[in-house]
């Protein structure tokens, strides 16, 4: 399935008004500022757009910044002008969540979004790539269930970064994003937040870490990392 068109006029009236398109998600009747200051919509031209528009909501959640900052990170460097890049919609939560952060790379980037249920899907249109929703929690929560088992340590995103099979790349948009993030940006929205835990003695590890030592999730991630890239040439 192809995404719903974006209405032309209303994303022409904001680049008169001197907004810029790349820094905001627009989803279905939504606006959502993705940077406040480089996409320049202030509260003077949200009035006047508003008056243009008037059944549009328009969000200004720092949190949904933050998220949208940290997933640049991993979009910068696995997204290419005009790629197709195809997003599973059997988790309504997960679609919306990665819609709303990948949706400016439309005007970013010129990529385009697909939606469907499976593989076949994904196949048919052709697309450059999968993204999928793993997060930051889901990786290192991964992680500690690899010490916990005494298991080789692995990174699941670095594992799995292409199907060979389809000749399709998997990225992560949400990797470096707490679930914590998600969920307080979701109840804002009042939308509810659901996730599976696979391991729950992995998830009470990291949650007792995270009491002592700030940014542990990232630290453990980065020093998995640096464990594989050392192992790989020794």
């Amino acid at each position: 399935m192809k995404p719903e068109p974006i209405n032309k006029e209303l994303v022409k009236y904001l680049q008169i008004l001197g907004v810029d398109t790349r820094f905001v998600s627009i989803v279905g009747m939504h606006i959502f500022i993705n940077n406040q200051r480089f996409s320049r919509f202030s509260n003077k031209r949200q009035e006047t757009f508003t008056r243009k528009f008037p059944n549009y909501s328009i969000n200004r959640s720092k949190i949904f910044q933050r998220i949208c900052t940290r997933a640049s990170r991993v979009l910068a460097n696995v997204l290419k002008p005009g790629d197709k890049i195809f997003i599973y919609d059997n988790d309504k939560c997960s679609k919306f969540i990665l819609d709303v952060i990948m949706e400016p790379y439309t005007r970013k980037y010129g990529i385009k979004l697909f939606y469907g249920s499976s593989m076949v899907d994904a196949l048919e249109y052709g697309v450059n790539s999968i993204a999928l929703s793993l997060t930051l929690d889901n990786e290192v929560e991964s992680i500690l269930g690899n010490i916990l088992n005494g298991e080789k340590i692995e990174v699941f995103s670095l594992k799995n970064r292409y199907d060979a099979e389809n000749n399709i790349n998997l990225i992560y948009p949400l990797l470096n994003i707490p679930r914590s993030w998600i969920g307080s940006w979701l109840k804002k929205l009042n939308y509810a937040y659901k996730y599976t835990i696979n391991d729950s003695y992995a998830v009470d590890l990291r949650e007792f870490f995270e009491g002592f030592v700030p940014d542990v999730r990232e630290n453990m991630l980065k020093s998995a990392l640096y464990v594989i890239k050392e192992c790989k040439y020794d």
